[in-house]
């Protein structure tokens, strides 16, 4: 079952006013599993199940409540296309992903836990996308489509960037996406407070430790001034024959706001830089309205509309 992602939200209470009875509602401790995923020559969509669906197991089998993958998750099966252009190439990838989403949605259901799919190309009316799926564990999914579009995904494959960020209700708290580039926006991450966010997920790809730096720095400020968790999940190694993804860095991490019930520096768990590895976290959401109520600082509470606001088109 799916939700037209497209269609304009419906009005959601902002995280200012999320009441008690509605936090404790909640299961307050939620355990994520990030897949920091070795990007490697894969020879077909067999092997690309076979490798998603272990880490799948594995993290669900840990009891984690959501397990996350990178952006471009599927990319190793562009190499055959190498011959194309590579707008053609990744084209050529984009006729997988409703396969590939459909996969996820019966192993979310399968292994029972909450899956965001990581990135995958999306080709719909002559337009190309990059959009990540939640889907959850009861057999439903929603998208969600990048906004901001890089330099380089315009220049080599004339991608389009979506045009809504949405919070989706799930078992476990209300949850966000924002995919790579759209963390380095602020105002995205302000439009996903106003809707009451508790996690936002951040798949990322990024070549450099530049490139990477840019997408922890302004996850970690996005914790900080969205009162949410926020966990970013990318992937490392080499990809040889795919046009613009030929290296990974990455240290995926789930990052928190900085108070005191908080870990210290606003990092809750964190990979070892440029390794294959998953990270396990568990994150208690009535931190979150506790902060809210009486932190230190009250960065949502004290924002002075009066003279300012961000506001969605």
């Amino acid at each position: 079952m799916s939700q037209d992602s497209t269609a304009a939200p419906a009005p959601q209470p902002p995280s200012s006013f999320v009441s008690a009875e509605t936090a404790h509602a909640q299961p307050p401790v939620v355990r994520l599993g990030l897949v920091q995923l070795q990007m490697r020559p894969t020879p077909d969509l067999l092997a690309f199940y076979e490798h998603v669906e272990f880490f799948i197991r594995a993290l669900s089998g840990y009891e984690a409540d959501f397990v996350v993958f990178p952006e471009y998750v599927n990319a190793p099966l562009m190499a055959p296309f190498r011959d194309l252009s590579a707008a053609d190439s990744i084209r050529k990838l984009a006729a997988l992903t409703a396969e590939i989403r459909e996969f996820f949605v019966r192993k979310a259901v399968a292994h029972q836990i909450n899956i965001v799919t990581g990135s995958l190309p999306l080709y719909e009316n002559g337009r190309l996308g990059n959009v990540v799926y939640l889907c959850r564990r009861d057999g439903t999914w929603e998208q969600q489509l990048k906004i901001h579009i890089t330099p380089s995904e315009v220049s080599e494959w004339e991608m389009m960037g979506g045009d809504a960020v949405r919070v989706f209700d799930t078992d476990r708290g209300r949850v966000a996406i924002l995919i790579c580039y759209d963390v380095e926006f602020p105002e995205l991450g302000r439009l996903l407070a106003d809707q009451g966010v508790q996690i936002l997920f951040v798949p990322f790809c990024t070549d450099s430790s530049s490139g990477y730096d840019r997408v922890r720095l302004c996850a970690r400020a996005r914790a900080i001034e969205n009162e949410c968790y926020v966990a970013v999940a990318g992937s490392v190694g080499n990809l040889p024959n795919v046009v613009n993804m030929d290296f990974q860095h990455a240290r995926s991490a789930v990052f928190s706001p900085c108070d005191f019930a908080f870990p210290e520096a606003g990092v809750v768990r964190q990979a070892v830089t440029n390794t294959e590895m998953v990270v396990i976290a568990d994150v208690d959401l009535h931190h979150l309205k506790d902060l809210h109520d009486k932190g230190s600082v009250r960065n949502l509470r004290q924002r002075r509309t009066d003279l300012y606001e961000v506001k969605s088109k």
